[in-house]
Order: C-alpha cells, then sequence, then structure tokens
C-alpha cells in the first residue's frame, strides 16, 4: 500500500484545466451509466456543528476506485482550525484490495468541489462576464473563484459573508492570485443583482438568496447544500429558472436544493431532467442564449472523487512519491 500526504498532494494537484478534464469525464461516465454510485452515508454531530460523509463509486474500466471519508465542522474557525477534513482510500476494482491511502485532509474535496463548480460554469454561464459574486468567504468561496477563472475570464468579485477576518482574508488572497479587483458587499443580494456568476458556498439551512434579486445574463451555482437540513435556495428560484441542472437527480431530491422546492409545491421530480454529466457527454446543451437564467444544484458525487483520487494517484506516483508500506 502506498499512503501520500497532503503535502505532496498540494504540491502536485490543483483546479486546473488537468484536474478539470477528469472531474468532467467523470460526470460524463455517470450519465453514461458506467458508474456505480450508491447513496451518501451521513453522521451529523448536531451539538458541535458538524458532519462527516462517505461518498464512493465504482467507473467501469478503471483500475481502482475511492472510498471517501469527509467531515465538516463549521464552527473549526473558532479554534482556528478548517471547517472540511478527510480522506481517500483507493480500492483495487478486480480484487477488493486497498492500494493507496491519501491523507488529504479535505484538500481533493476542495478541488473536485471547485472543478465541480467550473464545469457547470464552462456550460451554463454567460460568456462574458464581468462580475464574479460569491456568497461565502472560506475556503470553498476561494476554490470556485479559482476554478472560475479557468473557464471564465471576469474583473471583478463581489463577496459577502458574515465573518469581517474570513473577508479580508478572501480578499487578500483573491487579489493576490487572480489580480482582480474585490468589492465586499453589504448584503447578499447586492451580490446577485450586481453579478453575472453566483456561487453559494454555506452551510446555510434557510435561504440566502431570494427569487426576486433574479436578473437576466444570471448563473448561479449552489454547493452548499448537501444534507436535508440545508438550504441555500428559495424555492422559487429553482422554479423561475430558464434552465434547472444537477449533479445526481437522486441525490438533490434527497439532499439537495430540489428537495426543498418539492416539499414547496413548486417543483416536481420529473421537472429535474438534465444532470451535468448529460450536459459534458453532449446529450444536452446547457445555456443557450445570453438572456437566460440557469442554476446548477451541486450536492457532490463519489464519482467526482474516484475520479480526483486517481488522478492524485496517478501524478504522484508518476513522480515517484508515496510512502509504501509493506
Amino acid at each position: 500500500m502506498l499512503i501520500f500526504r497532503e503535502q505532496e498532494i498540494r504540491q502536485h494537484i490543483d483546479v486546473d484545466p488537468q484536474a478539470i478534464a477528469v472531474v468532467e469525464q467523470g460526470f460524463t461516465s455517470l450519465s453514461n451509466k458506467e458508474a456505480t454510485m450508491p447513496p451518501i452515508m451521513r453522521v451529523d454531530v448536531y451539538e458541535h456543528n458538524g458532519e462527516v460523509d462517505v461518498k464512493t463509486a465504482y467507473i467501469k474500466g478503471l483500475e481502482m476506485f475511492c472510498i471517501k471519508i469527509s467531515s465538516g465542522f463549521f464552527d473549526n474557525h473558532k479554534r482556528g482550525l478548517p471547517s472540511g477534513n478527510g480522506m481517500m482510500l483507493l480500492v483495487d476494482s478486480q480484487t477488493g484490495i486497498p492500494k493507496a491511502v491519501l491523507l488529504d485532509n479535505g484538500y481533493l474535496t476542495d478541488v473536485r468541489t471547485a472543478a465541480a463548480g467550473a464545469i457547470a460554469a464552462k456550460y451554463m454561464a454567460p460568456q462574458k462576464i464581468e462580475t464574479a459574486g460569491v456568497i461565502g468567504a472560506g475556503s470553498q468561496a476561494k476554490w470556485q473563484m479559482r476554478a472560475l477563472s479557468n473557464v471564465r475570464r471576469f474583473h471583478n468579485i463581489i463577496v459577502y459573508a458574515r465573518s469581517e477576518q474570513r473577508i479580508a482574508d478572501f480578499v487578500q488572497s483573491m487579489k493576490r492570485e487572480l489580480g482582480v479587483n474585490v468589492i465586499v458587499a453589504k448584503s447578499a443580494e447586492e451580490v446577485v443583482r450586481e453579478s453575472n456568476v453566483v456561487v453559494t458556498t454555506t452551510p446555510a439551512s434557510s435561504p440566502v438568496i431570494r427569487a426576486e434579486w433574479l436578473h437576466r445574463r444570471l448563473h448561479i451555482t449552489a454547493m452548499g447544500s448537501d444534507a436535508e437540513h440545508k438550504q441555500e435556495l428559495e424555492p422559487a428560484v429553482l422554479a423561475q429558472a430558464d434552465q434547472y441542472v444537477c449533479d445526481s437527480v437522486p441525490q438533490v431530491a434527497r439532499l439537495g436544493e430540489l428537495h426543498h422546492a418539492i416539499d414547496a409545491g413548486v417543483m416536481q421530480l420529473t421537472d429535474a431532467k438534465i444532470e451535468l454529466g448529460d450536459i459534458t457527454s453532449g446529450k444536452r446543451t446547457g445555456r443557450e442564449n445570453e438572456q437566460q437564467i440557469t442554476v446548477c444544484d451541486l450536492t457532490g458525487t463519489g464519482v467526482q472523487d474516484t475520479v480526483i483520487a486517481l488522478h492524485a494517484y496517478k501524478t504522484l506516483t508518476k513522480n515517484g512519491l508515496g510512502l509504501e508500506i509493506s
């Protein structure tokens, strides 16, 4: 078995065109019925505002598949700790023997989540973007903006979050890394009204975006709702969108924004007709014109974990890295 440490993973894997491409191929495999992906297993730790998820997927033809343990403890910033953590285990597809452990502490989850946001924007966002908006200013907010810069050019970022410390860090990081102007909004409404692309990156349990703020030439990627109690979009946002796309219909009907819209009676399960993989595979089209309002509902899939873990494994072993244990 090979063990890879976070430091060497970070040195060789990033949200770059190659990582985005492998995640895109993962979505295509899911659409083409080449993946076996069971429901997510989750343990909630309510008294500490935390959760632990187990995700996995086997993709036909790949030599290994990933079983991932991922945690999110959303008060960790008060302790000076990241909210996300975890590790990935690669299992031999023919024998079931564990072959590698990636001790990434949640880093690869950040990368594959950001890659999914980039893929959503690639196919669904307007071609011309002046301002990108993000609600939330934590680690994933930064990752989403880094990823977006791979598929769209933009001059401004407008951000809203409750933590002044996180906002200050976000502003400094994005100015330095992306060379863009960063505007601090006074409200989530300001972010939506002033942007052509908005990404929500919060663990909110009540809507942070209202339907009355929507406007033409707008794309929203909601990636924070990955549990039944989480919600970032008012149900009417989904109902008013010209195009609604998700990563996995069964997952969003259980955990994503869609299940809130169904509960509210503004959408039905049959309204979820397009998965992101249907677009990456060429079966369906994304944005059809610049004036549309589009929404992508992302809950995070085991397919993403398998392809990013294999991408990391191949890259690291090619460079002679990893601690071998007999």
